[in-house]
């Protein structure tokens, strides 16, 4: 159920993508005989390779900002790592870690085969905690709740860029109404008008993202429960429940995730999911 209620924020992303598709298909009709239906099919295409885990290694691990662990890093990761691939009967190499250089206290998984951990994640927890955000990040691979943000992920991209180059042409119209304004009052009011009417659909294209992301995170908390619950089916709720104490206690946290990619749900309390978590563990060890 998690898996098809993340649907929701790529059907809410659907409709401003179809605008925005529809605006780059413009030069392309202009030139070719591309028909806009066929343009909008091929951009979709293109998207199943970010499926590919040679394609998530290198292209999806750069729009999240992440990059390989260090030689520091590296070791104390596959350690963990190694614990949680044993646990779940599954090849080492079968996903691929990553590490995110942010001062807080998190990780998120995407695509189909991407574990990303905070630097200060695998600075700050011992090896029991970090095997058990591992096995929760796992959890979302294997309850497939990762696949409708990968497409989400897909889909923003023609948005955000559309949003940005309409920022910065009422930039450059703002500018030139400016300049020519003190010797032309009509040139500057036509600068203007086309300063607003850029700014009002960049807006809309924002205005997008937004809901969006708002859906991502509302039906991401209920995915993000439905992980944890794994874990513990796992036999790593101890280990993910000692890890969500330390977030819950360290003042450096903050949900940050958006900053490193373009939709990314953000986490609930770490309160709550520890008060789910024990409720968890007392039912699978009512003699704990």
């Amino acid at each position: 159920m998690a898996a098809i209620s993340s649907l929701a924020p790529v059907a809410a992303l659907f409709p401003t993508w179809l605008v925005a598709i529809g605006i780059l298909w413009i030069p392309f009709w202009r030139f070719t005989d591309v028909s806009y239906a066929l343009f909008a099919f091929a951009a979709i295409a293109l998207g199943i390779v970010l499926f590919s885990k040679s394609v998530q290694k290198v292209f999806l691990a750069r729009l999240l900002g992440a990059r390989q662990p260090n030689n520091q890093e590296a070791p104390t990761l596959h350690q963990a790592w190694r614990r949680v691939a044993k646990a779940n009967h599954i090849s080492l190499d079968s996903f691929v870690l990553k590490v995110v250089d942010t001062g807080e206290i998190n990780a998120f998984a995407s695509g189909g085969h991407l574990l990303v951990v905070s630097s200060f994640a695998v600075n700050q927890l011992d090896n029991n905690e970090l095997t058990g955000v591992l096995a929760h990040e796992l959890s979302h691979h294997l309850g497939s709740h990762t696949v409708a943000l990968t497409i989400a992920q897909w889909l923003s991209m023609p948005i955000l860029l559309l949003a940005k180059i309409g920022f910065v042409l009422q930039f450059i119209a703002e500018a030139i109404s400016n300049a020519l304004g003190t010797r032309l009052k009509i040139l500057q009011f036509i600068g203007l008008l086309i300063a607003a009417a850029l700014t009002v659909v960049s807006s809309l294209f924002v205005a997008g993202l937004v809901v969006a992301q708002s859906l991502s995170n509302a039906v991401g908390h209920g995915s993000e429960f439905q992980a944890d619950r794994r874990v513990v089916q796992m036999g790593f709720g101890r280990e993910l429940l000692t890890a969500l104490r330390h977030v819950e206690t360290d003042s450096y946290i903050s949900d940050e995730a958006s900053k490193h990619s373009l939709l990314v749900s953000s986490h609930p309390p770490a309160e709550e999911r520890i008060k789910r978590l024990e409720s968890l563990m007392r039912i699978e060890d009512p003699f704990r």
